[in-house]
């Protein structure tokens, strides 16, 4: 499965494998703040990461500092 994930700094495309995917199925579905530990894969400029591991942090969201950001 790839997955596309997206911060302030911009995106990484993962990859999870079968194996994962079967174990850490409800992290990868129900997280909506999800850290992923892994493997970078780089060919050329093209990087992937290689998730070995999912840790659904969706708890923190509400501790998070946040401020409004003028995008103009």
């Amino acid at each position: 499965m790839f997955v596309t994930l997206e911060d302030e700094t911009g995106m990484v495309n993962v990859i999870v494998w079968r194996s994962l995917r079967e174990q850490q199925r409800r992290e990868l579905l129900h997280s909506r703040l999800l850290a992923v530990y892994g493997v970078w894969q780089r060919e050329g400029e093209v990087c992937h990461l290689i998730a070995r591991r999912l840790h659904d942090l969706t708890l923190l969201l509400g501790r998070l500092a946040t401020e409004s950001r003028d995008l103009n």
